[in-house]
């Protein structure tokens, strides 16, 4: 076999990988496409279930200040029946939090809507596994890491979403409600991939052959992942806190409103659940930005040089920093907290999205 050939055969074999990798993209977007509507099927169920109609009768009171008493609830019993007062909504004022429990989940406790979840979930965890295999078909298409470009990166991080997402599933935590939320911008983001920012494959640019590619774009798909998962439970809290103040100060909220917030956790447990993901992250950031500058060092000669993609990860970073400094600091804690915490998320996907598409730099020879 002389060079030329065996030079042809290797094009046409990191081609065909190319290709299959391409299908395997689009395969998992239609799967995420059925959980999708799984997710949104246990939802449907669960505004039909008793949690719902429970929530509407304890608002349906005629008016009251915070820890007011609704009305009576009768509960039948041998011989008669009992009448027992509603209790009152306990507000601890130090810090802001109430003492509300956390809502079933999406399916409202709804046994249909359980079984449609949990179909949800197997579809994910279907998509996950097809969406991985693509972006491995296409590291060996290139044969290098699968993130040299926004095409690679978006297709990665969606994935690494996901993963993270079963990854609490299966250590038992109660995030099933983030399932339809996390599929339905993981659909946005793969058809975004595939249509404005799909690059073919080839090799990458003397500066990007280096092991450090691994080390330090890996880190950063892995913050933005978890970054991402932390900013849904954060936005999530905004909505359920305004509700549960509404339902304190005697208010009536909408019943698309109950019918959704009332079987999400109470805000502080998505509060400490945002806190804890955004906290345990950050040290992994720093990193990301260390690994990043010792690469600018071996790559360009100098270790920092205000490149507009290095500001923007130093932007985040202090942005973060913030946000966990005034989630210990009484107060801001509780909203303010939370918005900080949605400008830290938002100047991360500003440093993607906005300096890789709409600013040049150094970080700009890998293209979209």
């Amino acid at each position: 076999m002389t060079l030329a050939t065996a030079t042809e055969l290797a094009s046409a074999t990191n081609e065909n990988l190319a290709n299959i990798s391409n299908t395997l993209i689009y395969s998992a977007m239609a799967v995420y496409t059925l959980a999708f509507f799984a997710y949104i099927t246990e939802w449907l169920f669960g505004s039909r279930s008793k949690v719902a109609r429970t929530a509407a009768a304890l608002t349906a009171e005629s008016g009251g200040a915070a820890g007011a008493k609704g009305p009576a609830v009768k509960v039948k019993s041998a011989g008669g029946t009992t009448v027992l007062e509603r209790p009152e909504v306990v507000v601890r004022s130090s810090a802001g939090a109430r003492d509300v429990p956390d809502g079933p989940g999406a399916h409202g406790g709804d046994e249909q809507g359980d079984l449609y979840g949990r179909i949800a979930v197997s579809l994910s965890v279907l998509a996950f596994a097809i969406q991985a295999s693509g972006v491995i078909a296409r590291a060996a298409s290139v044969q290098r890491a699968p993130w040299g470009n926004m095409y690679e990166f978006n297709i990665t991080f969606s994935a690494t979403a996901v993963g993270v997402y079963l990854l609490l599933l299966a250590l038992k935590k109660n995030v099933r409600w983030l399932g339809l939320f996390l599929t339905t911008t993981v659909l946005l983001d793969l058809g975004l991939a595939v249509t404005v920012l799909y690059t073919a494959s080839d090799q990458l640019v003397p500066a990007l052959q280096s092991y450090w590619l691994y080390i330090h774009v890996s880190t950063a798909i892995f913050c933005g992942a978890v970054f991402y998962v932390g900013a849904v439970g954060t936005l999530l809290y905004l909505f359920k806190d305004s509700y549960e103040s509404k339902l304190a100060s005697g208010g009536k909220p909408g019943r698309f409103a109950t019918s959704v917030l009332e079987r999400l956790p109470a805000s502080a447990s998505l509060d400490k659940f945002s806190y804890r993901v955004n906290a345990a992250v950050f040290p992994l950031w720093t990193f990301t930005i260390i690994a990043g500058a010792i690469w600018a060092e071996s790559a360009w000669g100098r270790y920092w040089g205000w490149d507009p993609k290095e500001t923007w990860s130093f932007i985040t970073w202090v942005a973060y920093a913030c946000y966990l400094h005034a989630r210990s600091t009484a107060g801001w804690k509780g909203r303010k907290a939370a918005y900080i915490a949605l400008i830290a998320f938002g100047c991360w996907l500003f440093n993607y999205y906005g300096v890789n598409i709409f600013v040049s730099g150094k970080h700009s020879y890998s293209g979209v």
